[in-house]
């Protein structure tokens, strides 16, 4: 009988196409990937996969063997997740997938209050832009800019993200919009919704400097570097800026809450969404209201 380890490392070798993209997907070394498959190959008797300079290609009954694969993967998945649920005690760990700017700016500041309203549950938080699978069980729980679609899931509106213009109270061009220059993100981001609408309000008028995360827009903003887009929860809340406008344009994005269906009546699961259902609607600058503001 071959080894389920095995058979998981040969799942992300058929996901990566590489031995080095499985090793960065399962977060271990080039070389235990490659020990792994050649387990699970001698386990099985076949050959799974050919190993190309730079790549790997799954051979016909490699390919077969990688569908049937993911297969039992799910169905493992599933298990656990039914296991999880039937726990009813509020107590253990929950994985939180959070755009970053909602970590640092949003949630951190009240995991405190978390902690002690459930002393036994540890909320693990990771701030990812990028999408996770809930059912290969990669985040118990998942906040979203784009409404998810994964097959199983349970999606819920949180709340609306607005966006505004903002710039340092001593940025030197700060009464002259048509001598603005704006601050963008890099073209890895030229799809990305807000992006699209700083750069029509933007025009012809120059881009001062691309970077690839919000943070560090808001830090360049505040440096007086140019003109940015800020979540108004962000950009209000810093005494530094002020919000601009030189046009009537609004903009916002829907934050989603989603949640594998197995996984919504777990105790821990259940108690850390319905605080993040809260904490969101108390906050004000999370209501279509604050797109008037």
């Amino acid at each position: 009988m071959f080894d389920w380890e095995d058979l998981r490392h040969f799942i992300a070798v058929g996901r990566a196409g590489s031995l080095s993209g499985a090793a960065r997907e399962l977060k271990v070394d080039h070389a235990t990937v490659s020990r792994r498959l050649t387990s699970l190959e001698r386990a099985l008797q076949v050959r799974l996969v050919e190993r190309l300079p730079r790549a790997c290609r799954l051979t016909d009954v490699g390919a077969h063997v990688f569908t049937l694969a993911l297969a039992l993967q799910d169905d493992a998945f599933a298990i656990e997740r039914v296991a999880r649920a039937s726990q009813s005690p509020l107590a253990g760990k929950v994985s939180l997938s959070v755009p970053p700017v909602l970590v640092a700016s949003f949630l951190a500041p009240h995991l405190t209050e978390f902690r002690q309203r459930f002393p036994a549950i540890q909320l693990s938080v990771s701030g990812q832009a990028q999408q996770v699978s809930l059912s290969r069980r990669e985040a118990d729980i998942a906040v979203r800019l784009v409404r998810p679609k994964e097959p199983g899931s349970v999606v819920r509106k949180l709340g609306t993200m607005a966006f505004a213009l903002y710039a340092s109270r001593h940025y030197q061009a700060l009464s002259h919009p048509e001598r603005w220059e704006f601050i963008a993100y890099d073209a890895r981001f030229e799809d990305m919704p807000q992006q699209k609408w700083l750069r029509s309000l933007a025009g012809k008028r120059p881009i001062a400097c691309e970077l690839s995360d919000i943070n560090s827009h808001h830090a360049a903003v505040r440096a007086g570097a140019g003109v940015g887009g800020l979540p108004c929860f962000l950009g209000d809340a810093d005494e530094t800026l002020l919000r601009v406008s030189d046009s009537d344009s609004s903009f916002a994005r829907d934050i989603w809450l989603v949640v594998h269906r197995d996984m919504k009546s777990a105790g821990p699961v259940r108690a850390a969404m319905d605080f993040l259902i809260e904490v969101m609607k108390r906050n004000a600058a999370f209501n279509d209201a604050s797109m008037r503001g």
